[in-house]
């Protein structure tokens, strides 16, 4: 198992990709700090199903786009499970405006959460880890959209750009501590985030055709990426973004 013995802190885990990664990190031998927004019957099942692989895990609510409840994360991380190896920042939200109609709140809203969070969170994992002179691995959650142009994402497909110079940056500052920094750009992944598209006969069919594989991926299939990203085996790899899209990207 290539994370056993390690505690993972995985935000937004409480449905879709975050859900497929702390499951997925708990198939890999790792004990599992699920973080979401809200604690409720979504993060109950995911605690129930990294229990019942014979790993321990623990829920902590809190908004990751507020300094206060990042520190607290951390703090109850620690105490429940023991000092944390891995962090995955995933936690995300999407909303689609068009560019003329996009007010400050949507911009403030979709950037906050999805790219101050990250930098709050990494920045808080990292300090711990160097004041304890202990090595680790963050992983990063992207967009495919940091490449591709869809309407009405003007604020959103920036926030995961930025996502990617922000994993460069951080690993390479961290690096000499024996931090690894590296992020992964989710394709069409069937999660509730993007249910509309699933659910639409117009819309599914346009989208897939330009995928190579030819259909959607799962959560589990980014969970296994980033599995191997924080795992030892990637000791050798950092500051790197990889496109996880089954060849949206390059068709």
């Amino acid at each position: 198992m290539k994370l056993k013995g390690k505690v993972a802190v995985v935000t937004g885990a409480g449905q879709g990709i975050g859900r497929g990664i702390a499951e997925a990190f708990a198939d890999q031998g790792a004990d599992v700090v699920i973080n979401d927004l809200t604690v409720d019957s979504r993060t109950d099942e995911v605690l129930k199903n990294i229990q019942s692989k014979g790993r321990r895990a623990v829920v902590i609510g809190g908004n990751v786009s507020l300094r206060e409840d990042v520190e607290r994360l951390f703090d109850q991380a620690w105490d429940a499970l023991g000092p944390v190896d891995i962090l995955v920042n995933n936690a995300g939200i999407e909303t689609i405006v068009p560019f003329i109609e996009l007010t400050d709140k949507q911009w403030e809203d979709v950037t906050n959460t999805n790219l101050k969070s990250e930098w709050m969170c990494s920045q808080a994992f990292c300090k711990r880890l160097i004041a304890e002179g202990r090595k680790g691995a963050i992983v990063n959650i992207g967009s495919i959209q940091a490449a591709r142009v869809l309407p009405g994402r003007t604020h959103y497909a920036p926030s995961k750009l930025a996502i990617e110079a922000m994993t460069r940056n951080i690993s390479a500052e961290v690096g000499s501590y024996g931090i690894r920094v590296n992020c992964i750009h989710p394709g069409l992944i069937e999660t509730p985030m993007i249910r509309w598209v699933l659910e639409s006969p117009d819309i599914l069919p346009h989208v897939v055709a330009q995928i190579s594989l030819g259909r959607p991926g799962l959560p589990c299939e980014i969970g296994s990426v980033a599995a191997f990203l924080a795992s030892d085996e990637a000791a050798y790899v950092t500051g790197q973004a990889l496109y996880v899209d089954g060849g949206w990207v390059g068709k």
